[in-house]
């Protein structure tokens, strides 16, 4: 089905049937959008931070009271299994209540004195910003970065991925409850060329996208030639490291989730797993096992964990990657196809033995394909782990910390897990370098991050 210009259209991957269609803003619409959004920015900066916290704890609040229908909004429009759409509203309200409470320490002036005067760093909101957000985590992906802008004193206008619309509506239904100011937090349905005309918009402060090298690379020049504040976070192709001495259980175990959690559809998921020569096989092994072992379904049931994919042409680019991957030599352990009958499935698929030279090396595979790798040592398997174009994170199992240690600092990757897979928190920063992007979300980097770092000194 294709989409029409004057409407995105939501389409339930269960079922290809249609959800909702929602008209794409017209310019006057978007000149409205950009005029409240910059009169709130006017009133909502002036606002108390402890009154800027205190709706972020009501918003958390409302997250919670409505979390039945955004869940499901986020399962009928992306396929998210139902389990995981719940955790990733309530991950949202613990969001916003962690902010609240830490979050003005972050925001405090800071005093330097020097030679007998004083300086003191303020940290001012730059204005609106103009959010491109992706679909796979239609709340996380919005509210990470968010929570913390207009925690600083920043507004917010939200272009969403077209076919979760309905997802984007509900939270700024939700921000309404909430009691946010008119402007604070927007919603614009746009094409393209509106959010290029938005970006040069001098109501316009900042941009930040989450999404496509493609997208990021196009948005990220018209900021530039805009001379305006981005963030950029780019998906990747993320190394976990095994090596000899891990804990198989534990690095198997792990591996599963950090690789077919949101049915494989993770910026940050562990797309490339890199295996010490002697774990390989016994790696292997359990891990197919355990990937065979997944349930695919309907992602309303509590216990599917493998739902469809967001849309049918991710599906028709995955496959095609599988495909040439199969050509160039790795060997199909599991899955490997669509599967038949009504919506988006592709079958949990494990690829062995691939090499440098192959797509699902090179390339992002974004759904429910593991690819395993061979690494000879530890040294080689750093080496394999940094040949990439992206650099968002990485995971390491092994049972010498300090030698994980040591291997993080030559990951040329924005964060780091040992014995974990990579996962967002809002305690800790997150981003990437090379591809990936750059600028990072979360802690205070995040609340910093859309400020002007203005220095006032007293010279009196």
């Amino acid at each position: 089905m294709t989409t029409p210009t004057s409407h995105a259209i939501s389409l339930n991957p269960t079922t290809g049937e249609p959800l909702q269609a929602y008209a794409y803003d017209s310019d006057a619409l978007l000149e409205q959008t950009l005029a409240r959004a910059s009169g709130g920015f006017a009133a909502w900066r002036r606002q108390p931070l402890a009154a800027r916290s205190e709706a972020m704890v009501r918003l958390a609040t409302v997250l919670r009271a409505e979390a039945g229908a955004l869940a499901e909004t986020i399962t009928l429009e992306m396929g998210k299994p139902i389990t995981q759409a719940r955790a990733e509203v309530e991950k949202c309200a613990n969001l916003c209540e962690w902010y609240a409470e830490h979050g003005p320490a972050m925001l405090h002036t800071e005093a330097t004195p020097v030679e007998g005067r004083r300086a003191v760093i303020e940290y001012r909101p730059l204005g609106t910003l103009l959010a491109v957000m992706p679909w796979n985590f239609p709340l996380w992906q919005v509210l990470r970065g968010a929570v913390p802008a207009l925690l600083a004193g920043n507004t917010y206008v939200l272009k969403h991925a077209p076919n979760v619309m309905g997802s984007a509506y509900r939270l700024k239904a939700a921000f309404e409850a909430a009691g946010f100011p008119a402007g604070v937090f927007e919603v614009s349905n746009l094409l393209n060329p509106q959010v290029a005309r938005a970006i040069q918009d001098p109501r316009i402060a900042a941009v930040t996208v989450t999404g496509s090298v493609r997208a990021g690379s196009a948005i990220g020049a018209l900021a530039g030639a805009a001379l305006k504040k981005c963030v950029l976070e780019l998906g990747g192709s993320d190394p976990f490291i095994v090596l000899a001495d891990a804990d198989l259980d534990a690095a198997v175990s792990n591996a599963i989730i950090g690789r077919y959690q949101n049915t494989g559809q993770v910026c940050a998921a562990a797309k490339r797993l890199i295996i010490e020569d002697s774990l390989y096989a016994a790696f292997s092994e359990r891990f197919t096992a355990a990937a065979a072992q997944l349930v695919v379904g309907d992602p309303l049931q509590a216990d599917t964990y493998i739902g469809p994919m967001a849309r049918y042409d991710l599906r028709d680019e995955l496959h095609g990657q599988v495909q040439a991957s199969l050509g160039e030599g790795a060997q199909l352990l599991l899955g490997g196809h669509k599967v038949e009958g009504a919506g988006n499935y592709y079958a949990p698929t494990v690829l062995g033995e691939v090499t440098p030279n192959m797509t699902s090396f090179r390339q992002e595979l974004f759904g429910p394909v593991a690819s395993l790798i061979r690494a000879r040592d530890a040294e080689h398997a750093l080496a394999l782990a940094n040949d990439s174009d992206f650099g968002l994170t990485a995971s390491i199992f092994t049972a010498d910390v300090a030698r994980a240690q040591a291997m993080a600092a030559q990951l040329d990757t924005g964060g780091v897990f040992i014995n974990g897979f990579s996962f967002s928190d809002p305690r800790v920063s997150f981003g990437g370098v090379k591809q990936s992007g750059f600028g990072r979300e979360l802690s205070h980097f995040g609340v910093r991050e859309f400020t002007n770092a203005q220095t006032v000194w007293d010279r009196s």
